[in-house]
């Protein structure tokens, strides 16, 4: 099977998913094969309170994962740092978060990373609010060796696919969607969902779409075709009905996401999602359909607590970093120990913390980080 074949076969994998979340696991296995890597995960982490939720992975050693969740994610080196990262880029956290000699002198990289053989990442944030960030990422075990420009290029190819994916799976918000039952399952959702052919005809569409073309404020419904109010934006909806019709090998690497306005430059985004192979074909037979369009309002990033933090004390990484560690864990010794430096280390970072937030006492840089997490404080 030819690259090209393979990565048609993934992506067309990926978007079953958004329809089936059980298939994630076996979706992860086969994206670590075509990336070279041996592990995948999908899990989101709250930066105030250090929380995480793993929703899917595939090829953790068994029992790490309620190592991270009960212990280790707490003290994961890699956050805050992780959620300046934009929307779909490619980071290696070693060393844009921490410096590789710090990681792996840190409790994170000997009780998590090197019991299960793990020697480089790879992640991508998909979605970020105010207080949390979701992403995914790529493991590599020492045998593999780092991640190399191979290994990003086709890790950055289905990056924007997972993301649309998820997205277009929380829109749906139910676990399988079987098509007889299609229509009255998607009437319920508050997003515009419209099936199309490969021309943009209607074949059908749920309440919230007849509303959105009713009142042709974002999208509108000429000789019975969708199509955006933006000349702009239609041209781009049109050609993502046309390539969501030649199935999944014509998806491109950034997906189907079409960004529309309204008359007054409101945003909205467009996802389309091709109904050609996999778990998609019988909603696509069943209503003589080449494409599923969701459309809803686009969600703005809002300033997390540590960009905020940072923003108005000019802190640095490194100082973010220790900041929130005093806040997970407390004393000077525990947080070098954590970090993987030494205790004179921190107590120069400390100092320097002190100096910006004009405080004085390491209590007082709790109250500060409590109060940018809560919007009715600041």
């Amino acid at each position: 099977m030819s690259d090209l074949e393979r990565f048609s076969k993934l992506v067309g994998g990926i978007y079953d998913a958004s329809l089936d979340p059980a298939l994630w696991p076996d979706v992860f296995m086969e994206a670590c094969k075509f990336i070279g890597a041996s592990a995948a995960t999908l899990a989101s982490h709250h930066m105030v309170a250090r929380g995480t939720t793993v929703f899917y992975n595939w090829g953790i050693t068994p029992g790490y994962e309620k190592i991270y969740l009960e212990r280790c994610g707490k003290i994961n080196p890699f956050f805050p740092t992780a959620i300046f990262f934009d929307l779909e880029t490619v980071h290696a956290p070693v060393p844009e978060c921490v410096p590789r000699n710090e990681f792996c002198h840190s409790r994170f990289a000997k009780e998590w990373v090197a019991p299960q053989g793990f020697v480089d990442t790879l992640m991508s944030n998909l979605e970020k609010s105010a207080i949390s960030c979701a992403g995914f990422w790529v493991f590599r075990r020492f045998n593999e060796g780092f991640a190399d420009d191979e290994m990003r290029r086709r890790f950055a190819l289905l990056v924007p696919h997972v993301r649309r994916a998820l997205a277009i799976g929380q829109v749906i918000n139910l676990a399988k969607i079987e098509a007889a039952a299609l229509a009255d399952s998607l009437d319920t959702l508050p997003a515009g969902m419209f099936l199309v052919d490969a021309s943009g005809r209607i074949v059908h569409a749920n309440k919230s779409g007849h509303v959105m073309v009713a009142e042709a404020d974002v999208l509108r419904a000429t000789g019975g075709r969708l199509a955006a109010i933006d000349l702009t934006a239609n041209q781009a909806l049109l050609d993502s009905f046309a390539s969501a019709a030649d199935g999944d090998a014509a998806v491109g690497r950034k997906g189907l996401a079409v960004p529309l306005k309204t008359r007054e430059g409101e945003r909205y985004v467009a996802n389309v999602l091709p109904l050609t192979s996999g778990a998609r074909r019988n909603a696509g037979i069943f209503y003589r359909a080449a494409a599923t369009v969701f459309v809803h309002r686009a969600a703005f990033d809002l300033p997390s607590p540590p960009e905020a933090i940072v923003n108005e004390f000019k802190l640095t990484p490194r100082e973010l970093g220790v900041l929130f560690a005093i806040v997970e864990v407390g004393g000077i010794p525990e947080v070098a120990e954590v970090l993987g430096i030494s205790a004179e280390t921190v107590k120069t970072h400390l100092g320097r913390l002190f100096e910006k937030t004009r405080t004085s006492r390491q209590a007082d840089l709790v109250k500060l980080v409590a109060a940018f997490s809560n919007p009715l404080l600041r």
